[in-house]
């Protein structure tokens, strides 16, 4: 199941002022088992208690048919995942704000925790969600079948894979496509694989070996930023000995010398609060593991990977321009010593420069694992901006002249994040998160991408299926009154991130606003009759509703089915040492 949009401009024509596309974004979703129909419906009685605890009538937990994969992660280790609501103005960067019961007369919001387990997105899954980032043990769909790869993958020359889990499926499905392949270890995993070297070289034997005659694996990537600052030291003293452990296996399996280990560090790994880059330094708190982990990428000649986040730094840093941000010409570069800095990536790659200088090890190459910028969800986040960023970030590596520290030596490779919009990402960093997509989650282009050969226009994903024309929005007719609580819980188990201040459809005023957000719930469980009630405050339409704003339908099994799974596994377009990566 996905998002779709009707009448899609051509890639490259723009997308019209009075209209949004459909940047609901993609996602995984857990896969229950399949309940009869019979199953899936309540009784009154039952229905009643429901409205008595206040669940409004939605089915969070249905299994529906003609559904794939979907999943939720959840951790009381991990921050609160965040949803956008009403009323009130935006709350500050990382807040938390309550939903109030009372519809506001205009779209206002702000960020609101989670709905209480009553409201459980179906097929959950443990694991958890922080800043952006997916954690624990994912639970990948199918892989994609020959014919999809025909159609979408080979057409948009996409060499490279990057997978946040391993899947039998999916590896199955690369081998002997000639794709390079690399395979993420999950946080949750790093424990285990850290206590015992026979775990690792089970995971290794079942996820590697296996496969290694036919797929062309290039890294495993232990952990998803395990130092991210909001973690503490939760992962910290797992990390190396899971790098080790799973070191020794592929010696074992003679593969060491094929695949190399890395590990995802974000960029509050470091502190660099001036944003000059000879101030950076490791964090206190991360120096004694970083030591470790540097000597161990050291002894082994393994690349550090950092993975940059331009939106959110340019967020933070409001005394720097977008200028700076999008490659653009600045009449005062940034200026550190001897040395001057006319955009953030350079100033980001020497800033990790100086920080594994300050740590011993000023020589070691450097993976960028992640750059990109968001097309919705916020102020600046548009297709127009993500396409400047892009094009400035491909034509300034095309140049090699490398950074003031390091000339004409560019970082190992360049990731550019990414291929498919997330529906599933968390949003505590913001909605933007969910929009980082070159692609809408259907396969859409949304911009011309610049790849080192000028701009061109990308190949859409074939044959994608929509489900008929009916759409949930809210039934006027009916009392209102605690209509918030419904549109809170719809939007933390659907996406209203386009709701969001600078978003597509911000413009939405009440009671639109919580039609949208009633419709991408009912989408998102395949237009299912009773994902449609919220205690009977909707109904279903056939008259489209997307008025200034594109209200979604849901992609058909077998499309939804190829379309993900073709997509949802693939970094794309390699020129210069860059790739565009999807992290599933």
């Amino acid at each position: 199941m996905g998002w779709a949009s009707r009448g899609r401009p051509q890639v490259g024509g723009g997308w019209p002022a009075s209209s949004c596309s459909a940047r609901a974004a993609h996602g995984e979703r857990g896969e229950g088992k399949r309940k009869k129909k019979g199953e899936r419906k309540k009784g009154k009685r039952e229905r009643g208690k429901e409205k008595k605890r206040g669940v409004g009538g939605i089915r969070g937990d249905v299994d529906c048919p003609n559904s794939h994969v979907r999943k939720q992660h959840n951790s009381t280790s991990e921050r609160t995942k965040y949803s956008v609501c009403w009323p009130g103005p935006p709350a500050p960067h990382g807040t938390r704000g309550n939903a109030v019961q009372s519809p506001p007369p205009a779209a206002a919001f702000r960020t609101c925790p989670s709905p209480p387990a009553a409201f459980p997105r179906r097929g959950a899954a443990t694991g958890g969600l922080r800043g952006g980032r997916e954690l624990g043990l994912r639970v990948l769909p199918p892989a994609p079948g020959a014919k999809v790869v025909q159609g979408l993958l080979l057409p948009n020359s996409v060499p490279r894979v990057r997978l946040a889990a391993a899947s039998s499926d999916a590896l199955s499905a690369l081998a002997g496509t000639g794709v390079t392949v690399t395979v993420g270890v999950p946080d949750a995993l790093l424990r285990p694989l850290a206590s015992s070297t026979k775990t690792a070289a089970a995971w290794v034997h079942d996820n590697i070996t296996r496969y290694a005659s036919s797929v062309r694996f290039e890294y495993i990537a232990v952990g998803d930023e395990p130092f991210l600052l909001s973690h503490g030291q939760h992962f910290q003293p797992f990390v190396v000995p899971a790098a080790a452990n799973i070191k020794k296996a592929l010696t074992a399996a003679k593969l060491s010398t094929k695949i190399k280990v890395v590990v995802p560090c974000s960029t509050d790994t470091y502190q660099n609060a001036s944003m000059l880059p000879s101030k950076a330094s490791f964090r206190p708190d991360v120096n004694k593991t970083m030591g470790e982990l540097l000597s161990f990428l050291s002894n082994n000649s393994l690349p550090f990977m950092v993975e940059l986040d331009p939106f959110l730094s340019f967020q933070h840093h409001k005394n720097l321009s977008l200028d700076y941000y999008l490659f653009q010409l600045m009449s005062h570069p940034v200026k550190d010593g001897q040395n001057k800095y006319d955009n953030y990536f350079d100033a980001s790659i020497d800033a990790v420069v100086t920080a594994l200088t300050n740590a011993g090890f000023s020589d070691m190459d450097i993976i960028v694992g992640r750059a990109g910028w968001p097309t919705d969800g916020a102020v600046n986040a548009t297709p127009a901006i993500a396409q400047s960023f892009m094009t400035g970030l491909v034509n300034h590596l095309a140049k090699k002249s490398g950074t003031p520290l390091r000339l004409k030596v560019l970082p190992v490779e360049t990731y550019l994040f990414s291929l498919l919009d997330e529906d599933q990402r968390n949003t505590a960093s913001g909605g933007y998160e969910r929009h980082h997509g070159i692609f809408t989650f259907d396969g859409q282009a949304k911009y011309y991408a610049n790849i080192g050969q000028g701009p061109k226009s990308l190949k859409n994903a074939p044959d994608v299926g929509y489900f008929p024309s009916k759409w949930c929005v809210i039934d006027n007719n009916k009392d209102l009154s605690n209509v918030s609580a419904s549109f809170s819980a719809a939007c933390s188990n659907g996406d209203c991130t386009v709701l969001s201040p600078g978003g597509s459809c911000s413009g939405l005023g009440w009671p639109s606003n919580v039609s949208y957000a009633f419709n991408n719930y009912y989408q998102q469980h395949d237009q299912i009759e009773d994902s449609c009630d919220f205690n009977g405050q909707c109904l279903i339409t056939t008259v489209d509703p997307s008025v200034d704003c594109l209200f979604p339908l849901a992609i058909r099994t077998s499309a939804a089915t190829s379309l993900h799974l073709t997509l949802a596994n693939v970094s794309v377009f390699s020129f210069l040492g860059l790739h565009f990566l999807f992290i599933v």
